[in-house]
């Protein structure tokens, strides 16, 4: 190449600010002035409330006192007449008018690995297509072309079991999700809740020490400009993902809406009622993002003070003190998020989802702990779209079998559609160029749950 010609080339792209401006510089100065720092009142938001390792049905959402296999744990009295829940949960219990409880969940992957696929993305493992997970598609369908904040973060995930779970898959990067508080557990932080404030912020978005703003941006243009040369080159949606996701990543470093993770922004009145532990502090940073124009947020409860193995819901032995303990981090959480969203006017636009990747044998084990068990299980719904005080599906006496309603992962995952606005029948084009619908075309939403 010409060694003038490549100079001036660099020369151009250094100094042509002005020239685009309709690239990185209008990310990161006109649209930071115009998006509004809360979202509109219509616009919708699902989170999902993700319990890593497959919780116990029994000792939660589908109790069996009295019978051999219900174990130690009582059932208590709800709002709603008739419906009886764990004991562990007396802030839900008060709020059962909300929830609608699916204890007809059947699947066939009582594996970690395959299981979190299954759940999260609505396939089985396996073939030549990776499927994109619920918060990327649907963050993507609700995602604002504006936006500052990305479409989809995750919040203290355990991701190791199934790293493919939680990515985008053929959707591609643009619609990953933004990873806070990875891997960390309750229990190991020093300085309590100070460690946590600071493990739920987005990490590295300051400059290099020594890097001025207007060189950061002089930086960003000036790898917008070969972005732009590349792909003119080089077409194609993997490139233009990269550039698109790199372009958000700039915005977010520039703008007023990262405080959004800023924790200490609220008050301690408020921080107390969640709970001063991660999976707490994580509700009220996902209550904080969709404040501000997220459409997904998931918050990973993996561990609690006493259960730190990061799939802590993976109670083969000492099941039901576990559970217990989780259960104690878990209720005011939830209950004090429904609360928040109820108090700003977003839970009628804001669904909830309640799910691990299975559930847990009804039978006990010499451990007192519970295996791996997918045939009768429980999920759980709630918020907008949601008509909650119900329970679909009935278990056996035994908690052995799915005796009525029975539901799979499709079905479950189409009415979450239904309920944030989206027809799970739309399709996106695959990195092979196959449509592929959102949810598996078998699908039937479940329509008494559907407000």
């Amino acid at each position: 190449m010409n060694r003038s010609l490549d100079v001036s080339r660099r020369h151009f792209l250094r100094t042509g600010a002005v020239s685009t401006a309709i690239t990185m510089s209008g990310w990161l100065g006109d649209l930071a002035r115009a998006v509004p720092e809360t979202r509109s009142k219509s616009q919708r938001a699902c989170i999902l409330l993700w319990m890593n390792g497959g919780p116990s049905q029994m000792d939660t959402w589908d109790p069996k006192p009295g019978h051999a296999n219900g174990g130690p744990i009582k059932a208590i009295d709800t709002k709603v007449p008739g419906i009886r829940i764990s004991e562990h949960f007396p802030r839900l219990a008060d709020r059962a008018d909300k929830l609608a409880i699916v204890r007809g969940m059947s699947t066939k992957e009582a594996d970690h690995g395959r299981g979190s696929y299954l759940l999260r993305t609505g396939r089985v493992p396996g073939g030549p297509i990776h499927y994109p997970s619920v918060g990327s598609f649907v963050g993507k369908e609700l995602d604002q072309p504006d936006a500052e904040l990305p479409c989809f973060v995750s919040i203290a995930p355990f991701r190791f079991l199934s790293p493919e779970a939680y990515g985008p898959g053929f959707l591609g990067p643009r619609y990953a999700p933004l990873v806070v508080g990875e891997n960390a557990l309750d229990g190991q932080n020093r300085n309590g809740d100070k460690d946590i404030a600071q493990l739920l912020k987005v990490q590295d978005l300051d400059l290099p020490k020594g890097i001025s703003d207007t060189r950061g941006l002089a930086r960003a243009d000036f790898r917008d400009g070969l972005d732009s040369d590349f792909l003119t080159d080089h077409p194609g949606s993997v490139g233009e993902g990269h550039r698109t996701a790199y372009r958000r990543a700039n915005t977010l470093m520039r703008s007023s809406s990262v405080k959004a993770f800023d924790l200490t922004e609220e008050s301690h009145v408020l921080r107390d009622k969640y709970g001063r532990n991660l999976f707490g502090q994580g509700c009220l940073l996902a209550r904080r993002l969709v404040e501000r124009g997220v459409p997904f947020v998931e918050v990973t409860l993996s561990s609690a003070p006493g259960v730190n193995n990061g799939i802590g819901w993976d109670t083969h032995g000492e099941n039901f003190d576990s559970v217990k303990r989780l259960c104690s981090v878990l209720d005011p959480a939830w209950a004090a998020l429904m609360d928040d969203l109820s108090d700003r006017g977003l839970l009628e636009t804001t669904t909830i989802i309640w799910m691990g990747e299975f559930g847990r044998t009804p039978k006990i084990n010499p451990q007192r702990g519970r295996d791996h068990w997918a045939n009768s299980w429980s999920t759980v719904l709630a918020g907008g779209g949601i008509k909650g005080g119900q329970t679909i599906g009935k278990t056996s006496d035994d908690g052995m079998e799915v005796k009525d309603r029975p539901v799979n992962v499709p079905d479950l995952l189409a009415t979450v559609c239904k309920a944030v606005g989206i027809d799970p029948t739309k399709q996106n084009d695959s990195m092979i160029g196959r449509p592929i619908r959102l949810v598996e075309p078998t699908a039937v939403p479940m329509k008494e749950v559907l407000s």
